[in-house]
C-alpha cells in the first residue's frame, strides 16, 4: 500500500474528522492498494497521554540511590524536601528520578536500575 498524502488536522479534508475526534486527531492519511484497486482514508489518533523526560529511560517515579557527601548539609536537606531517605544498607539517598532531575543529581546516581 502507497501513502500518497498525509494532512494535517484543520486542512481541507479533515474538518469533519477533526469535528468528530477533536484534539485526539494528529493526521488523515490517503493510502492506495494497487492489488486491490482501493483507496483508505485512515486518522492517526491519540488515545493516550503520560508525562515523559526527554532522553530519559527511568521512569520517573523509579526510586534510586544517590552519593551524598558526609558534609554536603543543604544538600541533604534538599533531598529530605523533596521527599528522599537514607538507606543505611547501602549506604546512600534514596529519592524518586523525577525529583533526582529537579534537583540536578543525575551525576551522582549510584545504579539507576536499582532502587525500591
Amino acid at each position: 500500500m502507497d501513502i500518497r498524502t498525509t494532512l494535517r488536522p484543520g486542512q481541507k479534508g479533515t474538518r469533519q474528522l477533526l469535528r468528530e475526534y477533536g484534539d485526539q486527531l494528529v493526521c488523515v492519511r490517503y493510502r492506495y492498494d494497487k492489488a486491490s484497486q482501493k483507496r483508505y482514508k485512515t486518522v492517526e489518533l491519540i488515545v493516550e497521554e503520560k508525562d515523559w523526560i526527554p532522553g530519559v529511560l527511568v521512569p520517573a517515579e523509579k526510586m534510586v540511590s544517590v552519593q551524598v557527601a558526609f558534609g554536603e548539609k543543604n544538600l541533604r536537606d534538599a533531598i529530605k524536601d523533596a521527599g528522599g531517605y537514607w538507606d543505611p544498607a547501602i549506604k546512600a539517598w534514596i529519592l524518586s528520578y523525577r525529583n533526582v532531575l529537579k534537583l540536578g543529581l543525575e551525576r551522582r546516581i549510584l545504579e539507576p536500575n536499582v532502587g525500591r
